[in-house]
């Protein structure tokens, strides 16, 4: 850190940065990431945006995602954020350059960080990496560990029905052990020692996935990693909150019951209420819908 930096994060962490971080995703898996955020950062105020209205991203083409990524970041802009952080890994994985064009603060998303761990854990160069069908063809965790190492062999799997596993509750129970090891196996029998969760669910069949691996596997969380890198970014540029218990607020696209159901699954703890918004591209913030 430069010396300018480092006075700048003294002085940040002194007079403590009250504004929030923004956090958004296509639906729920996102809150994995903010429950990770949270719990490292305890100190600091949190908005979640889930644009359940248009979920899931995955489907859509790069430019399409591109302007959802805007418009969520102006909502979030239009807020007063310090750093956003892009949940969602088909949005990291197309929209994080026209982000970083509009906007100056602090931007990270979820590969990056997940693929740099995983990079940092290997021994053997043998680095497995699961996620949706979209993210596996996108590239995105492979172009991101050899940009770390060129010498690390990877090993891709897209497990689609992990999604609807976590969402209902499956994960850890005789038929998700077994949708685990049909995707799995050959991972396993590849060599790999350690795995990228590369889809924001996934977290939750952890325990399940662990289990079948063993334990000379190494399971890389990129939500965990995504939380430290956020860490560092905030220490870097003085924004951190050095003082209170944050608090966190929750928006949606669409009608907010089956995310506030589901959300206490994913956040690990209850979401009382979530906001339902539109979003209008630059304007950001168009108000609630009706019954919202």
């Amino acid at each position: 850190m430069s010396p300018a930096k480092r006075k700048r994060s003294v002085e940040g962490n002194q007079a403590g940065d009250d504004r929030p971080i923004g956090v958004f995703d296509s639906g729920v898996g996102g809150l994995t990431v903010l429950s990770a955020i949270s719990q490292l950062l305890p100190n600091e105020n949190l908005m979640y945006l889930g644009d359940t209205a248009r979920v899931p991203y995955g489907s859509k083409s790069a430019e399409t995602v591109n302007a959802y990524a805007l418009e969520t970041a102006d909502f979030f802009a239009a807020r007063g954020v310090k750093a956003m952080v892009v949940a969602c890994n088909t949005a990291s994985a197309t929209a994080l350059p026209t982000l970083r064009e509009r906007f100056s603060m602090p931007i990270l998303g979820v590969v990056t960080p997940g693929a740099a761990a995983a990079a940092k854990q290997t021994t053997n160069r043998r680095v497995g990496v699961i996620g949706t069908e979209a993210t596996m063809a996108s590239g995105a965790y492979p172009r991101a560990l050899l940009a770390v190492d060129s010498e690390i062999e990877i090993f891709t799997r897209a497990c689609p029905l992990f999604v609807p596993l976590a969402e209902e509750g499956w994960v850890d129970n005789d038929i998700s052990r077994r949708v685990v090891a049909r995707y799995l196996s050959s991972l396993k029998a590849s060599g790999v020692d350690t795995l990228v969760l590369g889809c924001t669910h996934y977290p939750l069949l952890g325990a399940a996935i662990g289990r079948y691996l063993g334990d000379s596997v190494a399971i890389v969380d990129s939500a965990a990693a995504t939380a430290l890198a956020l860490r560092e970014a905030l220490c870097e540029e003085g924004l951190l909150r050095g003082r209170g218990r944050g608090d966190a607020s929750f928006f949606v696209t669409d009608v907010p019951d089956r995310f506030m159901h589901l959300g206490t699954r994913f956040y690990g703890e209850s979401v009382a209420s979530a906001v339902r918004v539109v979003l209008r591209g630059a304007e950001g913030f168009a108000g609630k819908q009706p019954g919202g």
